[in-house]
């Protein structure tokens, strides 16, 4: 049993993670986070934070930054030399060996609404086409300040045309990829209830009675008014609502009227649960972006494929 005097000098000895030490190693070899990500099969973000947390553990820059490459520091080169020689000691250890795994990786984020509606309903023949690929779906809400997770495929949503120094990161080469137009939705029992047959019982208030109208930052009144000739302002108050799936659920358990595009939409209209009273649509002021971050064989035909599929739910909404 150690005695007293042994613990309290023991050493706060700091483990980094062996993803962390991998990463640094192979920056330092290829001098290129994207070569990094290519070897290690991640996104050159990804590689960025292990080697950032790497420095933040022990307490010492590792690279040089200043310039279009990273450059090792003098600590970076010394230490480099430590951890090759304990990562070639730990790839010796025979338990740690086994056979290159092979599997084609893809992983795609995209908006909740679109991944649910449009997306998964949609997968089934691309992931045929590629069985023995892992295929994961990740999620992030767009109107919410939360970092997203790094993905070879991004589904973002947001204007046609981001003005100069206005972009995100994962937006910078973003495409548009589908841009529908704006009509209004309600459940038909809430309709018939309120009597709503015309744009403009959509602003009728009777004493305390007002027709709800179901608010949601992605998809704002003002331009449908704008194109059913409403002289409104937009609402600010009732429920509001941060994701557009939600929206079009709120609608139809009859909670208010809210705005649609027909590819999300589709479901509950075709279940009858939500129509559409209106013959006003508005142009969509904000629409889905497709972005290539990691341009794998899998990647670039799940893109192409994802843009026909697109390009024939616009077609189709511009018909209706």
């Amino acid at each position: 049993m150690p005695n007293a005097s042994s613990t309290a000098h023991r050493p706060d000895t700091r483990f980094p993670s062996i993803d962390a030490l991998r990463a640094f190693e192979a920056a330092a070899r290829l001098g290129s986070f994207e070569q990094v990500a290519s070897e290690l099969a991640i996104t050159a973000s990804a590689v960025s934070k292990r080697i950032t947390a790497l420095e933040q553990l022990i307490g010492t820059t590792l690279f040089s930054r200043a310039g279009r490459r990273p450059v090792l520091t003098a600590a970076g080169k010394e230490y480099v030399e430590q951890v090759r020689a304990a990562l070639h000691q730990l790839a010796a250890v025979g338990l740690h060996q086994r056979a290159a795994q092979s599997v084609p990786r893809l992983r795609v984020l995209s908006t909740p609404t679109f991944a649910r509606e449009v997306l998964v309903p949609r997968l089934k023949p691309f992931a045929d086409r590629h069985a023995d690929a892992e295929i994961e779906i990740v999620v992030a809400i767009p109107y919410l300040d939360i970092a997203t997770p790094d993905a070879d495929v991004a589904i973002t949503f947001g204007p046609r045309h981001v003005p100069v120094g206005g972009a995100v990161a994962h937006r910078v080469h973003a495409e548009p990829l589908l841009f529908e137009p704006v009509f209004a939705v309600a459940a038909p029992s809430l309709l018939k209830s309120l009597r709503i047959r015309r744009p403009h019982d959509l602003l009728r208030a009777t004493g305390n009675l007002r027709v709800p109208l179901l608010r949601c930052p992605l998809e704002p009144w003002s331009p449908w008014f704008a194109a059913a000739g409403l002289d409104a302002v937009e609402p600010t108050r009732g429920v509001k609502l941060v994701d557009l799936g939600l929206a079009l659920e709120a609608a139809a358990s009859g909670q208010g009227v809210t705005l649609a595009r027909r590819s999300l939409a589709e479901r509950w209209m075709a279940r009858g649960e939500l129509v559409a009273p209106f013959d006003v649509q508005s142009a969509p002021r904000d629409g889905y972006h497709l972005s290539v971050q990691q341009a794998s064989a899998l990647a670039l035909d799940f893109a192409q494929w994802l843009r026909t599929e697109c390009a024939l739910l616009e077609t189709r909404s511009a018909s209706t």
